[in-house]
C-alpha cells in the first residue's frame, strides 16, 4: 500500500490517499482538500470518513461529485454530514454507506474494517486497511482525542481505551492530526490516558 497525506485547513487535519492494487481510497477529506486530492488520485474508488467532525468531512460532497464515487461513514456519525451540528458552515454531504460498528466492507476487492471506538464522537472509528490504521481522532502520537465536545462521552472513551488495550498486532497508525506512530508505541500511553479520562467523570 502507498499512502500520501496532506494536512488541511485551520486544524491541520490529515487527508490521506491510500492506494491498494492501483485503487485510491480517500480518507477524511477536510477543509480545502479537493484540489490536492484531484491532483493526486489516478483511480479513486471511495471516500472514507473516520468520524463526522467538520474538519474531516468538509470536502466530501465536492469530491463525490467530481469523481462519482461513494462515501462511507460510521453510521452513528452519519447525521453530522448533513445537519452541520457545530455551526461551522460545513458543506452538506450524503453518505452512500452507513457502516455498522466493527464491520468489514469490501470496496472493489479491498477489505476495509471500521473498528468502532466511540468517545470522541458516537461513531468514531479506526479504519484498518492491511496492516495500517487510519485512526482519525481516536489515537494520536502520544495522545488521544478529546472527549468533552457535544456528542462526546467520557464513559464511551473509557470503554474504547479498554477495548484497544486488548488488541493485538503492531499496526502502523496514521492519525487525523500530527505524525504517524504505531499501536505498540501507543499501548504504552493507554494506562495514562485511561486514568485521565476516569478522573474527568
Amino acid at each position: 500500500m502507498q499512502v500520501k497525506f496532506q494536512p488541511m485547513g485551520p486544524y491541520q487535519t490529515n487527508c490521506y490517499i491510500a492506494t491498494v492494487d492501483g485503487k485510491d481510497l480517500i480518507i477524511d477529506p477536510g477543509v480545502g482538500a479537493t484540489s490536492w486530492v484531484l491532483k493526486n488520485v489516478k483511480n479513486p474508488v471511495a471516500i472514507l470518513n473516520t468520524h463526522g467532525h467538520f474538519d474531516h468531512v468538509w470536502s466530501n460532497q465536492a469530491l463525490k461529485e467530481a469523481l462519482n464515487i461513494p462515501i462511507y461513514v460510521p453510521r452513528k456519525d452519519a447525521f453530522m454530514l448533513s445537519n452541520d451540528p457545530f455551526g461551522q458552515g460545513t458543506p452538506s454531504s450524503t453518505p452512500d454507506f452507513q457502516v455498522k460498528e466493527d464491520a468489514v466492507v469490501d470496496i472493489e476487492g479491498i477489505k476495509v474494517k471500521f473498528h468502532h471506538f466511540s468517545g470522541h464522537t458516537q461513531g468514531c472509528s479506526v479504519i484498518e486497511i492491511g496492516n495500517i490504521w487510519f485512526s482519525g481522532d481516536f489515537l494520536f502520537a502520544g495522545s488521544i482525542g478529546r472527549w468533552d465536545f457535544p456528542y462526546s462521552s467520557a464513559k464511551d472513551m473509557l470503554a474504547s481505551l479498554k477495548k484497544v488495550s486488548t488488541m493485538n498486532g503492531n499496526f502502523k497508525i496514521y492519525p487525523g492530526h500530527g505524525g504517524s506512530t504505531s499501536l505498540d508505541r501507543e499501548m504504552k500511553h493507554i494506562p495514562y490516558w485511561t486514568e485521565q479520562v476516569r478522573r474527568s467523570f
